[in-house]
């Protein structure tokens, strides 16, 4: 997807003979824009609610380290985002796996389980929705029962909604935790304009908590780096005014990819793959032994008319050692016509390397 045109226009409009430092809370421009946009989706933010912060990354980072201690805990749903895991590390804390897989189609919202993972060190709860790397995506009252929970034994609840525009079953609506204004001093919205306006290159994301002990916090680490790139924030306020149609088409993009990439999978002989509901990432579950092994395979020993391709190994995605062996993530952020000649390239290696190398 193309990156609106807003952003570079915005951008070239600055007139300035000094680049200055912005307040270290983010310029009030951009602030007042995520405030339009959230209002859009039923939620009434406060400017000090939003501290902008260089990227989802760098909001997730200094989250962490806020909220966490040596050894505290975080509950997060296995597969995740692999530099999540860098996140709770570096604030000294731990990752406390909810199991799920394939065999369940990926879904975690179950009351018993999450709950039978609270200890006295716990700290949070982590969601994605949707989710990378599975596209799983939770309706509303999965929403509201993770959330009762968080309320219950008091932990923080920290929802990863980058993804939120991303959702291709019209029931899903477009998710927002922050709905849910009684766990107010619970809730930790982590938000980026990377992937809702394929803006990647611009470091813009934002932090959201009404929790004023927290928003302090966090409001330190924001002025110990001084302030996010002024030009960027510039062009990512400038985003938010794209009209509803910008959404609409970007989704309807999306879906197609999606449904090239599955129904190609589905295909192949042994594959196995659950169709996401959200986000642009599938997990598949592939006929190989090893599909970090298989990966290294296509690249350095096989070729398809010269053509080989590349997939994430789905281990890196589990806590729990030995999860995630054959499976992969696949991301379908090119055009169809790319997507089959991929997904015909990954059928033809698997083909050879169950034959070559697994001795079938």
């Amino acid at each position: 997807m193309l990156t609106p045109q807003a952003f570079f226009e915005a951008v070239q409009k600055v007139n300035n003979t000094t680049l200055t430092y912005a307040a270290s809370p983010g310029m009030s421009g951009l602030i007042e824009a995520i405030q339009g946009y959230y209002k859009k989706l039923g939620v009434d933010l406060e400017p000090d609610d939003i501290l902008i912060t260089s990227g989802g990354s760098e909001a997730l980072l200094l989250t962490y380290l806020s909220i966490l201690d040596p050894y505290t805990e975080v509950i997060i749903p296995e597969p995740y985002y692999p530099n999540y895991t860098t996140f709770v590390h570096a604030a000294g804390g731990v990752i406390r796996a909810l199991h799920t897989g394939p065999e369940e189609g990926y879904r975690y919202a179950n009351k018993k389980r999450i709950e039978s993972l609270i200890t006295k060190n716990t700290r949070a709860i982590m969601i994605t929705n949707p989710g990378n790397p599975t596209g799983v995506v939770l309706d509303e009252q999965e929403m509201r029962m993770i959330a009762d929970i968080a309320k219950k034994n008091d932990l923080f609840l920290v929802c990863d909604e980058v993804y939120r525009e991303f959702c291709y079953d019209d029931k899903y609506g477009v998710p927002c935790m922050a709905r849910f204004r009684d766990i107010d001093d619970n809730l930790v919205i982590i938000d980026s304009v990377s992937k809702r306006f394929s803006a990647c290159g611009a470091r813009v994301g934002c932090v959201i908590t009404k929790n004023k002990e927290l928003q302090q916090a966090i409001l330190k680490f924001c002025q110990s780096r001084l302030s996010v790139a002024t030009l960027d924030q510039l062009g990512a306020a400038a985003l938010y005014s794209v009209e509803p149609a910008y959404f609409k088409e970007c989704k309807e993009i999306y879906r197609r990819r999606r449904d090239t990439v599955v129904s190609c999978l589905r295909k192949i002989p042994g594959v196995k793959v659950e169709m996401p509901m959200g986000a642009f990432y599938v997990m598949a579950t592939l006929p190989v032994d090893d599909a970090d092994k298989f990966q290294h395979w296509l690249l350095q020993s096989f070729d398809d008319n010269g053509d080989t391709v590349m997939f994430a190994p789905g281990a890196p995605f589990y806590e729990t050692p030995g999860k995630g062996i054959d499976e992969v993530r696949i991301a379908y952020v090119r055009d169809e016509k790319e997507l089959e000649r991929a997904i015909e390239i990954l059928a033809a290696g698997i083909a050879r390397y169950r034959k070559e190398v697994m001795g079938e």
